[in-house]
């Protein structure tokens, strides 16, 4: 039965992040696409931190986020696996917070910048430094600090909900 109980938990964790990552790129979808993009929802990416839930939630939304937001069929697939690789490594360094928000990063400014510079015809290094520009004030700026303030509230608790 508790097995049963963890996987719930583990679903509409994942669920529920896939959501909020799904509802902050619409919201902000002016600023969430291009090759100079601050996308907000990309705070969330350091949720594999605290939980594993997490790691498929990010990549659901991110994947539903490019589909249903109308971006390239590239950015639907590679934008996705730049995601899902960062949620992964992310979830692998959790132990350092500024080692664990580097991953985002480095995989979108190298994979999406990438992307982006192939369809568009743009120059790739410029183009991966703007994405990981953009990832890096997200991640460091409002990431981190959601992490901390979860902490901070959640303490020891915090593995309950997650």
């Amino acid at each position: 039965m508790e097995h049963q109980k963890y996987n719930v938990r583990f679903i509409s964790v994942g669920g529920v992040i896939a959501g909020l990552y799904i509802a902050l790129t619409a919201l902000f979808a002016p600023m969430s696409f291009g090759a100079i993009q601050f996308r907000v929802s990309e705070a969330l990416t350091l949720l594999p931190i605290v939980s594993p839930a997490a790691v498929p939630g990010l990549f659901i939304g991110c994947l539903l986020s490019n589909l249903i937001l109308g971006a390239p069929w590239q950015d639907v697939i590679f934008g996705s696996l730049a995601s899902l690789l960062a949620a992964v490594l992310t979830r692998y360094f959790r132990r350092s917070y500024w080692l664990a928000a580097l991953m985002p990063v480095v995989m979108n400014g190298l994979l999406v910048g990438g992307m982006l510079s192939v369809v568009f015809a743009l120059p790739f290094w410029a183009t991966a430094a703007t994405v990981a520009l953009g990832e890096a004030a997200v991640t460091y700026m409002l990431g981190i600090p959601l992490i901390e303030l979860m902490q901070k509230r959640f303490g020891d608790k915090l593995s309950r909900y997650f």
